[in-house]
């Protein structure tokens, strides 16, 4: 189930989550270790509120919206091992504290704006969504690494 990270009850639950994450929780599946994957979920919210990540061009944003956007917003959940884009590889070592830190932040300021904020706002990738798509495309990513960690 796709829950509402809007709602502030969802978001402590997301946070207690993170709280049982430690630097050398064993991923499940993947490669990632905790700390880069903390980076890797950043990178979601690096796209909606820092100006960090290039546009992608008119060919590379036609294939996205046409072939990964229902998957990544829909209401199905991402299955184990999922491909990557390139934007969100992390490969080098991160700071997990500082990871954690940032992811937690964002979290909370996407909760705080709330639904209304991100209704018909644009995606970087996926052009405009509704608040619903961006619930899920919030939720789902946190919740399918969250998985991978046990957590």
């Amino acid at each position: 189930m796709i829950k509402n990270i809007f709602e502030k009850q969802v978001v402590e639950e997301i946070l207690a989550r993170l709280e049982k994450l430690k630097p050398s929780t064993p991923q499940l599946w993947g490669k990632m270790n905790a700390s880069q994957m903390l980076a890797h979920l950043n990178v979601t919210y690096e796209m909606t509120y820092e100006n960090m990540h290039k546009k992608p061009n008119f060919l590379m944003s036609f294939m996205l919206k046409t072939f990964v956007k229902k998957k990544v917003v829909g209401d199905s959940i991402y299955s184990k091992n999922s491909p990557t884009a390139p934007a969100f590889v992390i490969s080098n070592e991160k700071d997990f504290e500082k990871e954690k830190s940032r992811l937690i932040d964002y979290i909370q300021k996407t909760q705080e704006l709330g639904s209304t904020y991100f209704d018909n706002k644009e995606n970087l990738s996926f052009g405009v969504l509704t608040s619903k798509e961006w619930n899920n495309l919030f939720f789902k990513h946190i919740d399918h690494h969250f998985s991978q960690f046990g957590i």
